[in-house]
């Protein structure tokens, strides 16, 4: 089993780079938008749907929101997203409905009277997956994008690598027992003290002029991406259910690999965008 892990490890790492640093721009937008789709085909079931045909409809509801709020945000023939003021408002909305998954987490399972019913999960599913395909169109479209996205990703993993290796070591109070009984604070903590190391040393060798701003890009993406993982946790026990997908040997889903980063783009991004350190450049 861990073998089988390493190597689709191994493959997806591969595939990623390869997308993102070596393939035309488009190749990204294509990658991104398949995992959203399946993405979306996973959270179906998550949410209750039975049959293959009420999971079609919502994979087509999905993929029509993220049109829709393309057109919100005005993205261009280069997939630039042009109408900065409707992207900010749409990044609000990302983040109000993540301040109200904080409190159903924590209130779990009496939070699940809340949110339990299938049209209710349904919505969560659309507020997880769109403002992050919106919000990786938008990083990607910055003048370095690619390193951008690079660091996103960089920064959730340390989060997670963080937590496992000082929740294993030193967890002791659990963060959010109900839902994922493994998570500790301790373990938090590492994650935190990790993303916050990485900050610190791609701000000393990559951009030693911008070591402030790295690292306020870093820290809150790698906090709240935890919510992300506790989230997708939270709706898996209350399906009953151990794993979003079966799609990626090792792993489970797609849902199941990106939790984190559903939560963490649409942050990152934000603070690009509120702080100015975003550019009109296009993708390229």
């Amino acid at each position: 089993m861990l073998k089988q892990r390493v190597i689709s490890a191994c493959i997806m790492m591969l595939v990623f780079l390869l997308v993102l640093l070596v393939l035309p721009p488009i190749a990204f937008i294509a990658f991104v938008s398949l995992g959203m789709a399946i993405g979306a085909w996973e959270w179906s079931n998550l949410a209750g749907l039975g049959s293959r045909a009420k999971r079609y409809a919502y994979l087509a509801l999905v993929l029509f929101a993220t049109v829709l709020c393309g057109w919100y945000i005005d993205i261009d023939a280069d997939f630039v997203p042009q109408n900065m003021a409707n992207l900010q408002a749409l990044f609000w909305v990302s983040l109000i409905w993540w301040g109200i998954a904080l409190l159903w987490v924590q209130g779990y399972p009496s939070s699940s009277v809340l949110w339990g019913s299938i049209p209710a999960r349904l919505l969560m599913g659309m507020l997880v997956l769109v403002p992050a395909w919106v919000g990786l169109f938008f990083i990607r479209a910055q003048e370095h994008g690619s390193w951008l996205v690079l660091l996103l990703v960089l920064a959730v993993a340390a989060a997670d690598t963080g937590a496992y290796f000082a929740g294993k070591r030193f967890g002791r109070r659990r963060l959010a027992a109900s839902v994922s009984p493994g998570k500790s604070w301790e373990g938090f903590a590492g994650g935190l003290m990790a993303s916050i190391a990485l900050a610190v040393v791609v701000g000393q060798f990559w951009a030693p002029d911008e070591r402030l701003w790295i690292l306020l890009l870093v820290a809150p993406t790698a906090l709240v991406s935890v919510l992300g993982d506790l989230l997708e946790s939270m709706v898996k026990r209350h399906r009953g259910v151990k794993d979003s997908g079966l799609i990626l040997p090792g792993h489970g889903g797609v849902l199941d690999r990106v939790d984190g980063m559903t939560a963490a783009v649409p942050v990152f991004a934000f603070t690009l965008l509120v702080t100015g350190m975003h550019t009109s450049a296009a993708i390229g």
